[in-house]
């Protein structure tokens, strides 16, 4: 006997309850009402009702869990369900880690460069030289601009303080490097940089979000930045009888990028302002590049490397500037990963107890089929395809239920304390590749799994089934 169709016809019979519970189909029925109506919730407030969300899910896990009592056997329906939850949850949860890493990736490279060369030494005078270096490297680098960054303290009229960071850049090249025009609130501009002050005008100067809360500044108001220490003698290592230097100026514009760091410290200025605070000269802290692919940054820095010369330059792609963070990212996905691995892993001995279980109350069934012919693989693979069925609908209905869960979750936009998170919003990422390793480390548990019961399957004599009658 080795009619192939008959052998999944068995397999798939025994998946099957044989009669429809009313009670779980009439469960599932309302589970859909519940969701449906935490969808129109969701619908009405334009995504934004928690209650909204939380009755979605909620009658989507119902409908799902009494849909599959309702058609499968019980201990069948136990094994899917585990294998559901867990395959929901390792979705859920990657695609959370994998948003972090992209909104810490776009917050990063929004407000700084791809790549950055700087100097050991503070001379670095011959950066127009380095910038067109840099601009013909590779055919990858779109645009190249000088910066200085510098730490300095800023304060106003009111009576507020706060150490800052002063990014000097310039104004007819940084909008090609960076992406801070898309940060900017109403009301302000990053060209507004560029206008040189007339008599009795204030330089320009534009502020984080956070920054300017704390400050108490708004677009149009003043403050004063301060050098530190700039009224020391390092000779003499003696402060001198003038006061450090400072400079006002007007505030043009404010930005918010979401990442807490850059809001509550950062502020853009010309470079040519930044030059003169410091009185360096025609000076500059270091040059920053845009590439078109930014996987191809660290690339595109081992070529500066080797035309620059490494020392005296120092040259960095966004990954290295960042490694902490992404590491330290990178390693709680991997670790979330194998903890939520072992969730779905002990969902297949529910999967191994239940296809024994199916194995021992079809004893005389299998023994029937080996005295008619079938052959001990035959055997095997009637309750290989139960398993892998299992398998199949969990993973199915697992990755659905864990997309529609973060794609709802997603819409309502999940507010964060940005002090703790560096950002304000959970961020969610749907990746295919994440997607389709779910589903294959699932399939393999489950085949893995399979194999214990299709074995002990597979050898059973006949007579044992007789004999058990």
């Amino acid at each position: 006997m080795s009619n192939r169709p008959f052998e999944w016809f068995i397999g798939l019979r025994y998946l099957y309850t044989g009669k429809r519970e009313r009670w779980a189909l009439i469960g599932a029925l309302i589970g859909v009402g519940v969701a449906l109506a935490g969808l129109a919730l969701l619908a009405t407030s334009g995504g934004s009702s928690p209650l909204g969300v939380v009755t979605f899910i909620a009658g989507m896990f119902l409908a799902v869990m009494l849909g599959m009592w309702s058609f499968l056997s019980a201990s069948i329906a136990v094994a899917v369900l585990g294998v559901v939850l867990g395959v929901w949850a390792l979705t859920v949860v990657l695609s959370v880690t994998t948003g972090f890493q992209d909104a810490f990736r776009d917050k990063v490279l929004g407000v700084n460069a791809h790549v950055i060369i700087m100097k050991s030494s503070t001379d670095f005078a011959e950066y127009r030289e380095v910038m067109d270096a840099a601009r013909t490297i590779d055919k990858d680098v779109i645009a190249v601009q000088p910066f200085i960054f510098v730490e300095m303290l800023a304060t106003t009229g009111k009576g507020q303080i706060s150490g800052v960071a002063i990014k000097g850049v310039d104004p007819t090249l940084v909008t090609s490097v960076l992406d801070l025009e898309s940060h900017m609130l109403p009301g302000g501009s990053v060209a507004s940089l560029a206008k040189i002050p007339g008599p009795g005008e204030l330089p320009p100067i534009i502020v984080g979000k956070e920054l300017a809360r704390k400050l108490r500044i708004e677009t149009g108001d003043d403050v004063t930045v301060v050098v530190p220490l700039s009224n020391v003698d390092w000779n003499t290592w003696k402060t001198t009888a003038a006061a450090p230097r400072s400079r006002r100026f007007h505030v043009t514009g404010v930005f918010y990028s979401g990442f807490d760091e850059y809001d509550r410290r950062l502020m853009y200025t010309s470079l040519r302002e930044t030059q003169e605070l410091l009185q360096r000269g025609d000076k500059v802290m270091g040059v920053e590049l845009k590439v078109k692919d930014v996987d191809r940054a660290d690339e595109i820095a081992a070529k500066l490397r080797v035309r620059l010369g490494e020392p005296p330059f120092q040259i960095q792609d966004w990954n290295q500037l960042n490694h902490n963070l992404f590491q330290a990212l990178a390693t709680q996905k991997l670790v979330l990963l194998i903890v939520l691995t072992l969730i779905i892993a002990v969902a297949t001995v529910n999967m191994i107890s239940a296809l024994t279980m199916t194995v021992t109350e079809k004893i005389r069934e299998i023994a029937i089929l080996k005295s008619m012919g079938s052959s001990s693989l035959e055997i095997g693979l009637m309750f290989a395809i139960v398993g892998g069925a299992i398998g199949m609908i969990g993973t199915i209905c697992g990755i659905g239920t864990g997309v529609i869960t973060c794609v709802v979750v997603r819409s309502y936009g999940y507010k964060l304390d940005a002090k703790v998170y560096l950002i304000d919003r959970l961020p969610i990422s749907i990746h295919v590749r994440e997607i389709l390793l779910v589903a294959g480390i699932t399939m393999a548990l489950c085949l893995a799994a399979t194999m214990i019961p299709t074995l002990k399957a597979a050898r059973l004599r006949p007579v044992e089934g007789m004999r058990s009658e």
